[in-house]
């Protein structure tokens, strides 16, 4: 490839709004467009240095330090690799997904790399006031899958545990989406009565129904140019499964009292903490209307999962509840945080922590204003040994043990539903009626 080849491709990425690079496949730098140097450079030179250098810090290139790179998919594969990375920039690390572009020469060998950087601004790898935090593995597998749906239309069914910041998640997704400028709309389908569902969601027309003194815009119109927010699906009853299910295929809606059938324009995420695929299983849940939200699953690791992110996570959640600012935890109460397994999540570190920020009255937070109000645990009669068992040490009522005995079941079979009921000698549908009551 000729140099004057590689002097236009320079100048064509120089002007480019993009941070972007162009390397050879020894991981070295040969230019750096204007963004690049602006967002990564720090106002040190870039060209002639090795990517895995500027970026991570790294004395050797990204795959052998246990990072998965780019540069070396796209030449082992021939074609673009994108991946999430942690990179040092002059603001310290951030989250960004990094694009590698073989570039071929006109026999068709692969003669430069050229690499794409795009920060991601909806998630912080440091403390922050507001939005996602976090830089553990579990996390940066989750936001690497949000970054890749985001720009898409796709619907995006997030699952996980309560308390794992499935809104936080649904938020950046919209914010990162082509659909940013418009509305995000969330709704809460937990204890919605059919007539209510109908109304607050399709809206009304004067004189549908005593009280409709006026005309009420619905949420599906409220949500219109962007994104609709449907928060504990599995909540919803069959009745009203059928008419989202409409709403869904169809594209339009009418409001309660209308006869005109309007447009629809949203982008749809759900959201639950339920076994979805077994509640349709048990026919809990209609079939055709999870293959519609299901087109893009994202699972929110549970706080056990992410337990390396908890000081981020502490200091941040401090930050946004602490009513004295610029107080601190100390190494002992950081230390207590650590070592606690949550199980309402970051729900309930949040909670404990906004409960120490108003025992404290000093500029520092300690164990004892964690422990001051002894709370304890809630009892269990059974819990999963070193090796998995589940042992019991005491007499407990049969409803206490089987509550707690399918629990830890549920856990050990990671969700597998039909697997579990057959090892139980129960059907499916049995099983998800039990675990629905326990849980």
């Amino acid at each position: 490839m000729t140099s004057h080849f590689l002097s236009e491709l320079i100048s064509f990425l120089d002007g480019l709004p993009e941070p972007r690079i162009v390397m050879s496949a020894d991981y070295r730098i040969i230019a750096a467009n204007a963004a690049y140097t602006r967002e990564f450079g720090g106002g040190r030179e870039i060209a002639g240095r090795n990517c895995y250098e500027v970026s991570h810090h790294f004395n050797v290139p990204c795959d052998q330090a246990g990072e998965s790179c780019p540069l070396k998919l796209s030449l082992e594969g021939g074609e673009p690799q994108r991946v999430l990375h942690l990179h040092h920039t002059p603001r310290g690390e951030e989250h960004v997904v990094v694009e590698t572009t073989p570039i071929r020469d006109e026999s068709g060998e692969i003669a430069y790399f050229v690499e794409t950087m795009r920060i991601v601004r909806q998630a912080s790898s440091r403390a922050a006031a507001k939005g996602l935090v976090g830089r553990s593995p579990a996390f940066v597998g989750m936001l690497e899958k949000m970054m890749r749906v985001a720009p898409s239309g796709a619907a995006v069914l997030l699952l996980g545990e309560t308390g794992t910041g499935k809104e936080l998640v649904a938020h950046a997704i919209h914010e990162a989406s082509a659909r940013e400028d418009g509305p995000f709309v969330a709704v809460d389908c937990a204890g919605m009565t059919e007539t209510l569902f109908e109304a607050e969601l399709f809206g009304y027309e004067k004189g549908a129904f005593t009280g409709a003194t006026h005309r009420k815009q619905g949420l599906v119109e409220a949500a219109s140019g962007g994104t609709l927010f449907l928060d504990e699906i599995g909540e919803l009853p069959l009745s009203q499964q059928v008419k989202l299910l409409r709403l869904l295929e169809t594209g339009t809606y009418r409001r309660v009292g209308g006869l005109d059938w309007l447009p629809a324009d949203f982008r749809l995420i759900t959201a639950t903490h339920r076994d979805l695929a077994a509640m349709v299983q048990a026919e809990t849940f209609r079939r055709d209307l999870y293959f519609r939200i299901n087109t893009f699953p994202i699972r929110t690791p549970a706080l056990h999962e992410r337990s390396a992110d908890i000081p981020l996570l502490a200091a941040s959640l401090l930050e946004r509840v602490d009513r004295k600012p610029g107080r601190r935890f100390t190494a002992a109460a950081q230390l207590w945080l650590s070592n606690q397994r949550f199980s309402g999540n970051i729900r309930e570190l949040r909670n404990l922590i906004e409960r120490a920020s108003l025992l404290a009255d000093g500029d520092s937070i300690d164990v004892s204003h964690f422990t001051e109000m002894g709370d304890q645990p809630l009892p269990s009669s059974g819990f999963a040994g070193t090796k998995g068992g589940f042992f019991i040490d005491q007499v407990v009522g049969l409803d206490v043990l089987e509550r707690d005995y399918l629990n830890w079941a549920r856990k050990l079979h990671q969700g597998d539903i039909s697997d579990l009921a057959r090892q139980l000698g129960i059907s499916p549908r049995t099983l998800y009626r039990k675990l629905e009551k326990v849980t």
